[in-house]
């Protein structure tokens, strides 16, 4: 080959190269879209898990923005899923299933928030176990929810019949019955973390008699007390799939801080009004917070639903809620 020959293959290769080059194009890297989020939860357990996260939005730490509604009770949340005040909120295990029945599929779960954490409080020293109970008078929260139904459950499951052989008498807010029990004109009252810690560090004679999580377990062998579940509007979902992406690993992110730094948690608690320094430091760590998702909470969830809808079908709606029910991403 001689010089010219060579001199025009050569620049016939650097012209393909650099014809190559420009036709190869670098994806750009693609960031979450940040999306105004209003968020409910309640002054509980399920209050407990997203303090931590209340503080970083506050910081402008979040990528989403945050707006927080706390509530006294489930159907608080549930009204503003329903009117679309909410996006996200947080409610017991069944009112999400009934909530998706009922407003046919436009609720997700996004993940568990809280397993077991009720407990029987006696101030008689007469009750240890679920046929203590018989012939008493017992005061609950959780009218038409997973407290109410799962006690309900338990209580049949130990050949004791609600109604005839107990008395339920149903107070509207832990707050309420908290009181009602400090104050003496309640014995045997069923509350949740962190009332119960509330009304022990109050009353020296009153004790925790049973651990509603335990009774569950013991007619449901290997089976978890799902109690607290977080779902949000679908329409939310779809219109702004980052925001929901960024609120579960924000939550997780809350729930862990949560668990890992009793202390400093306690503290943020306080300043959002959700319970005192001191009363969380004592239930944080009987509180369950938890943070399960994607395919690892369906068996959980399913299996709850399931025992309460045996009990009772509209304990969970009607019907049981179809694979729809699950936001795994």
């Amino acid at each position: 080959m001689n010089f010219k020959n060579y001199l025009f293959f050569f620049c016939i290769g650097v012209l393909t190269l650099f014809s190559l080059s420009a036709c190869t194009v670098t994806a750009p890297e693609t960031t979450p879209t940040p999306s105004h989020v209003r968020v409910g939860t309640l002054r509980g357990p399920s209050g407990m898990g997203l303090a931590p996260l209340m503080q970083w939005a506050e910081e402008g730490q979040t990528t989403n923005t945050y707006h927080f509604t706390l509530g006294g009770s489930p159907e608080e949340m549930t009204a503003g899923l329903i009117s679309g005040e909410l996006d996200i909120a947080s409610v017991p295990t069944n009112v999400a299933s009934i909530l998706y029945n009922r407003l046919e599929g436009d609720i997700q779960v996004l993940n568990v928030g809280t397993l077991g954490g009720l407990f029987i409080l006696d101030a008689t020293g007469e009750i240890s176990e679920i046929e203590d109970l018989r012939g008493r008078t017992l005061n609950i929260t959780g009218q038409g929810g997973i407290p109410q139904f799962a006690l309900e459950y338990i209580l049949r499951q130990n050949g004791i019949e609600p109604g005839i052989d107990i008395e339920i008498i149903f107070n509207a807010e832990h707050s309420e019955l908290a009181s009602l029990m400090v104050a003496g004109h309640v014995d045997i009252g069923m509350l949740p973390q962190p009332f119960v810690t509330t009304v022990l560090a109050q009353r020296d004679d009153i004790r925790i008699a049973i651990s509603l999580t335990e009774a569950w377990e013991a007619v449901n062998p290997g089976m978890l007390f799902v109690q607290g579940v977080v779902v949000a509007r679908r329409q939310f979902i779809n219109d702004h799939p980052d925001a929901i992406s960024l609120f579960i690993s924000d939550h997780y992110s809350s729930v862990s801080y949560v668990n890992a730094n009793v202390e400093s948690s306690a503290v943020l608690m306080d300043m959002y009004n959700i319970i005192p320094e001191q009363i969380a430091i004592g239930a944080i760590p009987y509180s369950n917070l938890v943070h399960i998702d994607g395919v690892q909470m369906k068996p959980m969830i399913n299996a709850v639903l399931a025992v309460l809808y045996d009990a009772n079908p509209q304990a969970v709606g009607g019907t049981m809620p179809d694979e729809e029910f699950f936001f795994v991403g």
